[in-house]
C-alpha cells in the first residue's frame, strides 16, 4: 500500500494538465507536488507518455533526489525541483515545459517584458531570464546546476510574488503553493510570452507598461487592499 498515496494523485493530476493546457508534446515537461512536512516531492516518471501513465506510476523522492517510493525511474529534471523547494519556502508545486513561446524567449536569451495589464495582473516585472549555463556546471551535475542557475536568479526577487522564470536556451519552469498553480503559472506565461511577441513584431520599438498602471491591475488581485473577484 502507498504511504504518499495523495501526494502522487496530485502529482498526476497536475502532469495531466501539461498536454491539456498544450504545454508540451509527447513526453516533454514535467509536475511535482511537495510535502513539506515530509520532505518529499511526488514527480512524473521520465520519458512516460501521459496518456500511458497512472498515479501509481508516480515517484516520489525526498530532497536529496533519492528515490523513497515507486519503482520507475522520476524525471531527468528532478534534482532542479529539489533545489527550488530547498531554496523556496513554501512552495508546493514546481512545473517545467516547453511551451513554444516561452521557450522562444529562452532561446533568445530574453527576459519577457511586461507591456500590458494581463502581464502585470500576474506580477510588477518582466519574467527574469536566467544567464547561460557554464561549461564547468553541466560537467558538475547539469540538472543541479540548473537548479542553481534559477535560484541565483531569483536573488532579491520574492519567489512568493514571481512564480515563473525562463531558463536561458532551455525553457521554462514555474512553481505555486501547490502543483495545479504552478501549473496554472505556466500556461500564463506561455500566454504572456505569447503577448509579448507579437507585440514586439507589431512595434520592435514598443514601450513597457507605465509604473501606475502596473501597481493598479497587480494590487486589484494581490495584497490587502485586493478587490479582484469574488469576497470569501
Amino acid at each position: 500500500m502507498t504511504l504518499h498515496k495523495e501526494l502522487k494523485r496530485e502529482a498526476y493530476e497536475a502532469n495531466l494538465e501539461i498536454p491539456k493546457q498544450a504545454l508540451a508534446l509527447y513526453t516533454f515537461g514535467n509536475v511535482s507536488a511537495f510535502d513539506a512536512r515530509q520532505g518529499v516531492f511526488a514527480i512524473k516518471p521520465s520519458g512516460m507518455p501521459y496518456d500511458e501513465m497512472t498515479a501509481d506510476d508516480m515517484v516520489v523522492v525526498d530532497l536529496d533526489s533519492r528515490v523513497v517510493e515507486g519503482s520507475l525511474r522520476p524525471s531527468s529534471d528532478t534534482k532542479t525541483h529539489a533545489v527550488l523547494y530547498r531554496a523556496f519556502e513554501g512552495i508546493g508545486g514546481v512545473c517545467h515545459t516547453h511551451s513554444v513561446h516561452a521557450v522562444a524567449w529562452a532561446q533568445a536569451r530574453r527576459a519577457i517584458p511586461i507591456y500590458g495589464t494581463t502581464h502585470a495582473d500576474h506580477l510588477t516585472v518582466a519574467v527574469p531570464v536566467t544567464e547561460v549555463i557554464s561549461d564547468e556546471a553541466v560537467a558538475r551535475d547539469y540538472e543541479e546546476e540548473t537548479g542553481h542557475q534559477i535560484v541565483r536568479r531569483m536573488q532579491g526577487i520574492s519567489p512568493q510574488e514571481v512564480e515563473m522564470i525562463v531558463v536561458s536556451c532551455h525553457g521554462p519552469f514555474t512553481w505555486g503553493k501547490n502543483a495545479m498553480k504552478s501549473v496554472y503559472n505556466a500556461r500564463v506565461l506561455e500566454e504572456l510570452a505569447q503577448m509579448a511577441y507579437l507585440t514586439q513584431s507589431i512595434d520592435p520599438l514598443a514601450r513597457e507598461l507605465p509604473p501606475a498602471v502596473i501597481r493598479k491591475h497587480y494590487e486589484r488581485k494581490h495584497g490587502a487592499g485586493a478587490y479582484y473577484g469574488q469576497a470569501r
